[in-house]
């Protein structure tokens, strides 16, 4: 006879010990609370290898293409001409950046 299917204050005890130990739900619980236990039992999706993807884009060798392009006219870049044109009038009026001088 399996002692711990016996219906004794011990064997319930030491069943419960024993689910605690090894992450199973400790008491039984019916099914619409065992999908909370499922859910929770899971991986947090941010630290679930198979649910991210660690991508990072290539920053230095866009930005050197995206200024090759912008060089030839193929590429506008509206905030690098805004700097370029304030630039451009800062030196008109006789004012110049300190410690940056053009290179020759």
């Amino acid at each position: 006879m399996d002692l711990m299917k016996r219906p004794t204050n011990y064997c319930r005890k030491m069943t419960q010990l024993r689910n605690r130990i090894f992450g199973d739900v400790i008491r039984p619980t019916n099914s619409k609370s065992m999908k909370v236990v499922a859910l929770y039992s899971e991986r947090p999706v941010n630290k679930n290898p198979e649910m991210t993807i660690n991508y990072y884009p290539r920053h230095v060798e866009t930005h050197k293409l995206i200024s090759h392009l912008r060089d030839y006219g193929l590429y506008r870049d509206e905030h690098k001409d805004f700097q370029e044109e304030m630039q451009r009038l800062r030196e008109l009026r006789g004012k110049r950046i300190w410690g940056k001088d053009k290179k020759k």
